[in-house]
């Protein structure tokens, strides 16, 4: 930690976890107003005041603003779902905080994860290896120290989902029908880079005995977002330039909780592509959507300030046909914004017509 190499003495670093039973105690701002105020007894020192979870602690973000008044204090704030943001913070600090959102490992640091092992000679044979780990079990860091005991992997997976789905979603929302909700998840992981509607997936529950209605799914839905298990990628017209208001895609946060929750059998690998590269441009720091040309789709367009860059993802392109499937709707974008085809293959051919190809696995090391 930067503050430790700085040589802050210990004293003035204050970290709270507020699911650990040592501060069980602190159920009112005004109780984690005067714990912290106890601690800040050098009114001429900066202290660093960790807390971690801290939306357990009701009306926390006047506490957090009062500090900001009259203390001296370096404020970091972690939290395991939107809600942290969605509540009164945003208006309280009037912009004076920084959001960083945080993802499961990328492959890049997949790899950083797993160092010793690409430290012998055939390192670069090593790397598809880690991949393919990498897309069957995922990405918490937690899963790579489990990599020796893949049997525990799974376990440890359905352990961080139903953990996350019990109590940032089910308790927080008084959600009665949890079946429903974990049958929507279910639909959704199976379902990784396919568009859909609240329609669609209602039609497709009730068909299969589950009760519910477009305007249930589509609140459960939005939950389930504020909640970081499912991202929403929206649909837009590349010639309208707008962005269109249904059949959207959903992409799950970790490949490793879809594959638990749906098996490795009959599974399209091009979509679990999908979800890793769009998880990528999401930690680069785009705003990505899907793109409509016509009938034809783009799998990204991804937005950074005045930067455009347009991506397709494929497992192969080395078939004809699939070749020209993928060009197509790249070749019928007008104007001059990168565009490029991520795929697996190893080919010595890297740009049609100024489209440029490129190998998923050096993209994602980059």
């Amino acid at each position: 930690m930067e503050v430790k190499h700085e040589k802050v003495p210990a004293n003035r670093i204050i970290f709270m976890n507020f699911e650990s039973f040592a501060f069980d105690h602190i159920t009112t701002p005004q109780a984690l107003h005067a714990y912290l105020q106890s601690q800040l007894t050098q009114s001429t020192k900066t202290y660093y005041l960790l807390l971690d979870e801290i939306q357990m602690v009701p009306s926390w973000e006047k506490v957090i603003n009062s500090l900001l008044a009259d203390a001296q204090v370096d404020i970091y704030i972690t939290g395991s779902n939107a809600y942290l943001l969605s509540s009164e913070l945003a208006t309280l600090l009037s912009g004076r905080y920084v959001e960083i959102k945080m993802l499961p490992l990328s492959f890049k640091e997949h790899l950083d994860f797993t160092r010793p092992a690409f430290t012998q000679p055939r390192s670069m044979q090593a790397i598809p290896q880690s991949f393919q780990q990498y897309m069957q079990y995922g990405s918490f860091p937690t899963v790579v120290e489990l990599l020796e005991h893949p049997e525990t992997i799974g376990p440890f997976l359905d352990g961080i989902f139903h953990t996350v789905l019990i109590k940032d979603v089910i308790n927080r929302n008084e959600i009665r029908d949890s079946a429903l909700l974990e049958n929507l998840v279910k639909f959704i992981a199976s379902n990784i880079g396919s568009i859909v509607s609240t329609k669609k997936i209602s039609d497709y529950l009730v068909s299969h005995g589950r009760k519910t209605t477009p305007d249930t799914i589509d609140n459960y839905l939005r939950m389930l977002e504020k909640a970081f298990i499912i991202y929403k990628a929206p649909r837009y017209d590349l010639k309208g330039k707008m962005f269109l208001k249904t059949l959207e895609k959903y992409y799950m946060v970790d490949i490793g909780i879809r594959n638990q929750l749906c098996g490795l059998r009959n599974v399209d690998i091009g979509h679990i592509l999908e979800n890793i590269v769009y998880l990528e441009l999401l930690r680069r720091g785009y705003e990505v959507s899907i793109g409509k040309i016509a009938s034809l789709e783009v799998d990204f367009v991804a937005r950074k300030a005045s930067d455009i860059h347009y991506f397709q993802v494929s497992a192969s392109i080395l078939d004809q046909n699939t070749r020209l499937r993928e060009l197509k709707p790249l070749q019928e974008i007008s104007d001059n914004y990168a565009k490029t085809i991520l795929t697996l293959d190893q080919t010595p051919y890297h740009d049609y017509a100024g489209i440029k190809v490129v190998h998923l696995i050096d993209f994602l090391r980059e």
